[in-house]
This record gives C-alpha cells, structure tokens and sequence, in this order.
C-alpha cells in the first residue's frame, strides 16, 4: 500500500519560533515525533510518504497516489487539519486520523473514514488486522496503557533532517501529578512508564547514525516523573555522550521537585541537558492550591528556579492567569516574579478547559463553559466565563505581555538569568553557529530597536562569561520572535 503521513500547519505562535527559524535557516522547530514512530509501525513492505505542512507544501499528488492518509495533530493545528481532510475527501482518498485533536473530540470531525484513538501501540494493530481482513470499523480506543518498551525506534528516514532546528526522542510517558487544567493524565495516565536505558541508548545511537548532531528534545509529559529510573539511565546516557564527544544537548519538561535532587540535577547536567521546562504556571498559592498544584505550592518558587539555574539549565516557565482565585493583583504579581527570578522564556497563558480534564469537568457543572479550546492558550482566546470580568481578564494578560515582553524588560531578564546561571552544556561551534552569530549582529544589532541592549549584553557576556555567549544570542534571536508575538496579543479584544 502507498500511505501518505501528513501533519498540518502550526499557525504562528509562542513556540513556532517562525521569527527564530529564519536565523538558523530551518524549516521547523521540531519534526512530527508521532507520525514517524506510527511509520515505524506499519507494515515494512508499505511505501510510506511524509509531508510535514511545516517544511513543505501538501500537493495533490501526495492525496491522490495513496491508498490512505494517515494524519496526526495537536489541538492548536485544527484549522489545518480540516483542511487537509477536506481536500482529501475531495480527491476521494480514505482518511485515517489520531493523535491529540481528535482523541476526545473526534465526533466532530464527520468527513474522517477511520480513527485510530489513544495510544498507537494498543490501537494500530486493531486497525492493521482489520484492514487486512476487510472488516475496519470506523473507531479504534483503548483504555490500556501500552509497555512503551516495546515502541519501535522512530522512522528518521521519513523526514529531512536538515529542516528542523531540534529532534525529538521519547523516553516516558505519563505524570504522577494530576493539575486540574491538564489532559495528560486523560492521554497517558499518572503511572509514569519508560523504556529503560538500553532502549533509549538504542534510540540515541539510531539518532547519531542518522547524522545528526545538535539539540534533541525529550518530549517527556514529565521527564522526572520517575526519578528512580531516571537516576538508572543517565549514567549510561553520560557514558554514551563522553564515547561519541557529547554530540547532543538536550532540552525537556519536569517539575518543580528537580530542584530537591541534587542527584538528579548533577546527572542531567553531566548528560548534556541544558534547559528545562517547568510548569510554574502562578506565584499565587491559593490558585496553585486550586488548580491541584500542590507540588509548587508548598515551595519556595524562587528558590527552586535559582537552584535549578545553579546546575547548568536554563529555566523555561509556563505561566497561567485566569485562576478563580486570581484578583487584579495577580498581573503584577506574575511580572515581578518572572523578573525577579529571570526566566527569560516565560509562556504566560489564559487559562484554557482542555476537553475531558477535571477542569472541563468542573466547569461543565458550573454552567461556565463558553466554546472549545482552540489549543493555543497564548492566542488571548477564553473558552469559559472566569470569575474575574473577562474584559478585566484579558486587558491583564495584555499587561503581563506589554511588560515583560518590553524590550527592555526582556534583556533585564537575560542579565539577571546570568547571576544565577552556570554554564555546563557541551556544544560545538560549527559553520552553522558563525552564520546565526553574523545575522544576528547584522538584523538585530543594526536593524532592530533592541540593538542598544543587544551590544550592552553581548560585550558583557564575552568578557564576564563567555561560554553564556551562545545561550544569550539565542535568547536575543528569541527576543525578536517574542516582540512579534507580543505586537499581535496587544490587539486583542474580548468579544464575549
């Protein structure tokens, strides 16, 4: 059979880092890790085609020479994704659809022909054995969570390299914490599952054959949610980067109690992980406690991310307003303490009830549920009626974004960052590296309004740490990506 893989189009958002792109001469920021594993999946004899919208243009060929299409998308890539479906049942091609948008909605989108729900590892066979037999159904779920050590390496040969600015690896799925906004635990339970050492190195080595070298993210919905087997791998991931000359730095997302480990901070640091996302979402102890936060509430926020910092990591924080307990201070509670601790990435989001979660739940219940999530709680978009006026609501978010995605709130940020950051990451210059150096100095320190901050940082860094010089050019190219974002969120409306 021809199976043509297609992921939809991002619009541009917090992380599309389009702006960010255009200096490293890439495509995307990350390939489509889903698809590639699912074409890792089907059966070998097959011919499969991917087309990531992202990197390159769906063509009517790619529809119309597959027996099937195989489409995979987040929340945020909907708009996209019914187009794609559109088109294919204009072309006559059989649809077969997965992944996040469509696991808890998928009775909205009536053109699919067949759905392959929840995790692959349970779901794809089903669908296999059926299509083999003539007798597919139109809807494939399962309640079971898949031993994720039988995954199959992902297929790299499906997508070009060269297009994106990071890989991607999966070693867990699942988190031990259950926050009332999030749908993880609806996707992948709170049992937090991993694929051991011996198949992550697999994957690694799978990865460096494939010729990259560069930055891999782990896409972990919790990379420490089992700490245990976490502290088992990373020697073995350390010993695998010093053999090959730590050919990769890694990012990935935890929580707050990373900054009770030593250990474990000590040993991500020793593998090369130079950045970590952390969901702070609020300084505000009663809407931590609301939301089910427990693990940020009963800390010292501020502690945390400067311990964190201490061992190498860059600390990026996601940030959330529209809590039932937030009041009119909340707003510049949010910015004195992204300030204070200079988190230079900071996602500040509205609230958003992501369909199915306890917060959905609740919601649904209270009468206060207004219109589906559009998947991008960056977007200014409110999907619930909050206690606070949702005009007063909105004009706060926009505050939190005018000020600290102000030029020269943003590199305040960077320099108080570099008090508290060691550096420790392992990286190469390379050709590539020099290039990104010379357009940035060229748009950002001749053409850009932040160029006056831009040459103050960068002298400073080179002569009072100059191995934070790469960290702080790319938090400077980010600068430019965030100031567009900021510009289009500062013209928002609320219209309830």
């Amino acid at each position: 059979m021809n199976i043509t893989l297609i992921y939809p189009e991002y619009p541009d958002t917090f992380w599309s880092f389009k702006t960010v792109l255009s200096y490293i001469s890439k495509k995307a920021a990350f390939p489509p890790l889903g698809l590639m594993t699912v074409g890792a999946m089907l059966p070998k004899e097959w011919t499969l085609t991917l087309v990531d919208m992202n990197t390159r243009p769906l063509l009517d060929q790619h529809i119309q020479e597959a027996d099937m299409v195989f489409i995979s998308a987040m929340l945020v890539q909907r708009e996209s994704a019914q187009k794609v479906i559109a088109r294919c049942k204009t072309l006559g091609t059989t649809v077969v659809a997965g992944g996040p948008l469509f696991n808890t909605q998928y009775e909205t989108f009536l053109e699919v022909d067949h759905f392959v729900l929840n995790e692959a590892e349970c779901t794809l066979p089903l669908f296999l054995e059926d299509l083999a037999q003539g007798t597919l159904k139109r809807v494939y779920r399962s309640d079971t969570r898949p031993d994720i050590s039988a995954t199959p390496i992902p297929n790299w040969s499906l997508v070009n390299m060269k297009d994106y600015a990071t890989m991607s690896v999966q070693y867990s799925r699942g988190c031990p914490f259950n926050c009332e906004f999030c749908d993880i635990v609806i996707m992948n339970g709170r049992t937090p599952r991993t694929k051991g050492a011996k198949q992550i190195l697999a994957e690694m080595e799978s990865l460096y054959s494939a010729g990259w070298r560069g930055g891999v993210f782990i896409v972990d919905d919790n990379f420490i949610g089992n700490a245990g087997e976490v502290k088992i791998m990373l020697p073995q991931l350390i010993a695998w980067q010093e053999k090959r000359k730590f050919p990769f730095q890694f990012l990935t997302e935890a929580s707050t109690n990373l900054a009770d480990d030593p250990e474990l901070m000590r040993l991500m640091s020793q593998a090369n992980f130079h950045k970590v996302f952390l969901g702070i979402e609020t300084p505000e102890t009663d809407s931590l406690r609301e939301c089910g936060k427990y693990q940020n509430a009963s800390r010292d926020l501020v502690l945390a991310v400067q311990t964190i910092q201490g061992y190498g990591m860059q600390v990026m924080g996601g940030f959330i307003v529209g809590f039932d307990h937030d009041s009119p201070t909340t707003f510049d509670t949010q910015i004195r303490f992204i300030q204070q601790v200079g988190i230079v990435t900071a996602m500040v989001g509205l609230l958003n009830a992501l369909p199915q979660t306890r917060l959905w739940r609740r919601l649904k219940t209270e009468n206060r549920l207004l219109d589906p999530t559009s998947g991008e709680n960056t977007d200014g978009f409110l999907n619930f009626m909050p206690k606070m006026p949702p005009q007063a609501l909105v004009e706060g978010y926009q505050h939190i974004i005018r000020q600290i995605y102000s030029r020269r709130l943003y590199y305040q940020r960077i320099n108080t960052f570099l008090k508290h950051y060691t550096p420790t990451v392992k990286t190469r210059f390379t050709l590539a590296d020099l290039k990104t150096l010379i357009k940035s100095m060229f748009r950002i320190g001749l053409f850009s309004r932040s160029n006056v901050l831009f040459w103050r940082i960068l002298l400073k860094t080179m002569f009072t740490s100059f191995k934070s010089l790469p960290m702080v050019i790319e938090m400077a190219i980010c600068g430019e990506h965030f100031l567009k974002m900021r510009k289009r969120l500062l013209q928002l409306r609320w219209a309830g």
